[in-house]
């Protein structure tokens, strides 16, 4: 039992289940817009994630953001070169024509965690900006990435669906902020800090409204899209709507960012049965 807890852990703490998050949200965009699935792409995408999560929490406190002196954060950082390595090779593979759109996204990304100048600050250290930044690095792996990669011409429901995305990480993010409080430094002018607690959760609920509401802007619409976006909005107001500790072990690490995955295997089998 405690080998099987020390694997769970390391899949939560290595980002595996992150990256398995941004992959979930982009096999949506792929059922959505009808995309063929592209292995290399979609294996980048999580490859990617786990480097720049785990370089984001564990990096910025090495030395010279390569030397970690913990043994577990030692094999965690093992794991992300391995990561890495397989990322360049999807990479190299892809076709050149989204390598810019992943050139800045990766820019921005890296920027998140690492100034750009010795004595200027990150993108981190933006205050509540930060959300909003994380939300459309995801927003713009899990749908523009997609899109060029197959070249399909812009339209309203491209922009909705785009929108939809930015907001639903967006509302993925709050109970981590709202977790994070009692640890965060006042300097980081987070959204429970600016706001308190209730006034963040309340924000939570009016997102998750308008993502719902979004989703009959759409041109094209199929009744597996409504119904499994339906679900999990209910999902997302009972969660911010209750009484639930986000801090409490495992409830955000690994039921929230669940959601995305969630949402993935309802939407398949909805689109299998309706």
């Amino acid at each position: 039992m405690r080998l099987v807890k020390s694997i769970f852990d390391f899949y939560l703490n290595a980002s595996v289940h992150v990256a398995l998050e941004v992959m979930a949200l982009t096999s949506v965009t792929l059922f959505l817009l009808d995309i063929q699935l592209n292995c290399l792409l979609l294996g980048f995408t999580g490859c990617s994630t786990v480097v720049c999560y785990n370089f984001i929490k564990y990096g910025v406190e090495a030395e010279k953001y390569l030397i970690v002196s913990n043994q577990y954060h030692r094999y965690i950082q093992i794991f992300s070169f391995l990561c890495f390595g397989v990322a360049m090779y999807f990479l190299s593979q892809m076709d050149q024509r989204i390598l810019w759109a992943i050139g800045v996204l990766g820019l921005v990304s890296t920027l998140y965690a690492v100034p750009l100048l010795p004595k200027s600050g990150n993108l981190r250290s933006l205050g509540g900006m930060k959300v909003f930044i994380v939300a459309l690095v995801w927003a713009g792996f899990t749908v523009i990435l997609p899109i060029l990669d197959t070249q399909i011409p812009y339209s309203w429901d491209i922009g909705v669906l785009f929108m939809q995305r930015f907001l639903l990480v967006l509302i993925l993010i709050l109970p981590f902020e709202i977790r994070d409080l009692k640890w965060d430094s006042e300097d980081l002018r987070t959204l429970p800090q600016i706001l308190g607690v209730q006034k963040t959760r309340k924000l939570g609920v009016g997102l998750i409204v308008i993502f719902l509401l979004l989703t009959f802007l759409r041109d094209d619409i199929g009744m597996a899209e409504v119904v499994s976006r339906i679900i999990v909005g209910m999902v997302l107001l009972g969660l911010f709507r209750s009484k639930l500790d986000f801090g409490k072990r495992y409830l955000a690490s690994f039921w929230v960012e669940g959601i995305p995955i969630f949402w993935l295997a309802i939407f398949w089998l909805l689109s299998e049965v309706i």
